[in-house]
């Protein structure tokens, strides 16, 4: 199940391929977040037909930063390339 935290990959777009960190849910889209093109700051919707669904996750706590993001999805996004 789709929740904050979860760890998807875009399946649908220019973005297809990429890992994301779902930030929460609003109805049928995702906000979701990678920390190097989708920031913080700048977050994408994303109807979540269009996500595969990890069983990974990411904490989003107080401490998360758009370096942090990145760090932890560069080993997904590194092995589809």
């Amino acid at each position: 199940m789709l929740q904050k935290g979860s760890i998807v990959k875009s399946m649908k777009g220019h973005d297809a391929g990429r890992f994301y960190v779902a930030l929460a849910i609003e109805g049928d889209r995702a906000i979701i977040v990678d920390g190097k093109v989708r920031k913080l700051a700048k977050p994408k919707k994303k109807n979540i037909k269009h996500l595969s669904l990890t069983t990974k996750t990411f904490p989003i706590d107080d401490d998360l930063t758009d370096n942090r993001l990145k760090k932890a999805l560069s080993i997904l996004n590194n092995e589809m390339e």
